[in-house]
């Protein structure tokens, strides 16, 4: 960006003097892409908490309790003949026992016991199918309804649709690791503001979180008044060659990013919490991100993401898989417990699982292999009905059959619970208006409360 001596002279003279805070409305006339809009309808839930277990959790031995695997261990009926990304062998029973949980005695393995004290308020759909088998496309499904990685996540499109109820805070924000949590994150075509706000959570001292939380040289007032000359160039720029989207995220970044100096040291220390609440979510990096997230939605934020990677378990499920539960059990069933005692789980919608399930046949031996035809995901919250199981995979857990939800319908279900139809939410971009769902998606009515 080049501006004139005098555009400059004038723009730097604003360091002598606050000119107050610039919204994008003055930056660009009145457009503030990332201001509170107006739903579709009226919505059920305000905010979106997507809990992502990288990997492909097994539902046979978590969600979807198959007895007939027993009665059959070791054949290969035609029913389980499915082609699957590697070699499998026999059916493969699972080794943990499922019983009852809360009062509607929805079937909960004993991997989740904390989770099964929850059961009240999940909403289990057990019959989701997608279309790929390998984790990076099937993860970009799962995120954004398309398995090529160009196109924006369920998160960005929230963002989009309804832009931000806090400016001190990002909208979107993504804690976490594990291979396919880039495709939540991803903003795609849209504009840049929407995408997700990485933030690690190996420490609990936000200064170690974010990178320059504090400006170590300059008072607020003087990062302010500077800012303000910054963005002073930026809107003689913007008049003089026209409305550009990149830079419209920048200065969104840089304003978010100056008032989170303030903000995020509260936000993000999770330290400030009670000793009983902390011990509630327990130890551990997803523990963190899922008490952050608790402490951001009530703070404003729109979306949050938490991944958890490692649930790839080819061989040694048995050892391994018990592992991973350990991780998430109580983290997550704290996060639900927390929102409830609190009067947000009417209001966020919590979604949880991987981008596919796994076989009832063997691989290894001792491991399961990827299953995109018919796999579990849990709803929580945010207007889906509590202690309700939708749908049914077959009698091994292979394949979808009774109430089946494609990806698409599942996102045109968060879109409706969120206030949006997902027909109108669109883009357009490279001369055609896109879609989270594309042409296709049914909202999912019977699990709506």
């Amino acid at each position: 960006m080049v501006l004139p001596a005098v555009t400059r002279r004038a723009a730097l003279r604003q360091l002598g003097g606050s000119v107050g805070l610039l919204g994008l409305s003055s930056f660009l006339g009145g457009s503030v892409a990332a201001a509170p809009r107006a739903p579709h309808h009226k919505p059920r839930a305000t905010r979106l908490i997507v809990l992502f277990m990288a990997g492909g959790p097994s539902h046979l031995d978590t969600f979807d309790p198959k007895p007939a695997i027993a009665r059959h261990a070791g054949q290969r009926p035609p029913a389980a003949d499915l082609r699957t990304e590697r070699v499998t062998s026999g059916l493969m029973p699972s080794p943990f026992a499922f019983r009852p949980g809360g009062r509607c005695g929805l079937p909960v393995s004993d991997l989740l016991p904390n989770l099964r004290a929850c059961a009240d308020d999940l909403c289990v759909l057990r019959a989701v199918h997608a279309i790929n088998p390998n984790h990076s496309p099937a993860a970009n499904f799962l995120a954004t309804g398309r398995t090529d990685a160009v196109h924006p996540g369920v998160g960005a499109w929230v963002s989009y649709g309804l832009g931000a109820e806090t400016d001190d805070l990002p909208g979107f924000v993504s804690f976490g690791n594990g291979f396919g949590q880039a495709g939540f994150e991803r903003t795609g075509y849209l504009p840049g503001q929407f995408q997700a706000t990485r933030v690690g959570t190996q420490s609990a001292d936000p200064e170690r979180m974010i990178r320059h939380l504090r400006n170590p040289d300059l008072t607020p007032d003087r990062q302010r008044r500077q800012l303000d000359a910054v963005q002073e160039m930026n809107r003689a720029h913007a008049a003089a060659a026209g409305a550009d989207p990149q830079l419209e995220a920048r200065v969104r970044a840089m304003e978010t990013a100056f008032r989170m100096q303030a903000a995020a040291g509260d936000a993000f220390d999770a330290r400030r919490e009670p000793a009983r609440v902390r011990e509630m979510y327990g130890p551990g990096e997803f523990a963190a991100g899922c008490l952050l997230a608790r402490r951001l939605v009530e703070r404003g934020v729109r979306v949050v993401q938490v991944s958890n990677g490692g649930w790839d378990h080819h061989a040694r499920i048995n050892t391994e898989l018990q592992k991973k539960c350990g991780e998430i059990d109580r983290p997550v069933a704290a996060l639900l417990r927390d929102l409830k005692q609190r009067g947000l789980l009417d209001e966020t919608l919590v979604l949880w699982g991987g981008e596919f399930g796994r076989t009832p046949v063997s691989e290894a031996g001792d491991g399961r292999d990827h299953n995109h035809y018919g796999f579990t995901l849990c709803l929580a919250g945010g207007g889906v009905k509590g202690g309700y199981a939708h749908g049914a995979t077959d009698e091994f857990g292979f394949r979808a059959v009774d109430g089946r939800v494609s990806v698409h319908d599942l996102h045109a279900t968060i879109l409706h619970l969120m206030g949006l139809d997902h027909e109108k939410l669109t883009y357009r971009h490279s001369g055609r208006d896109f879609r989270l769902t594309d042409v296709a998606g049914e909202v999912i009515r019977p699990i709506l409360a």
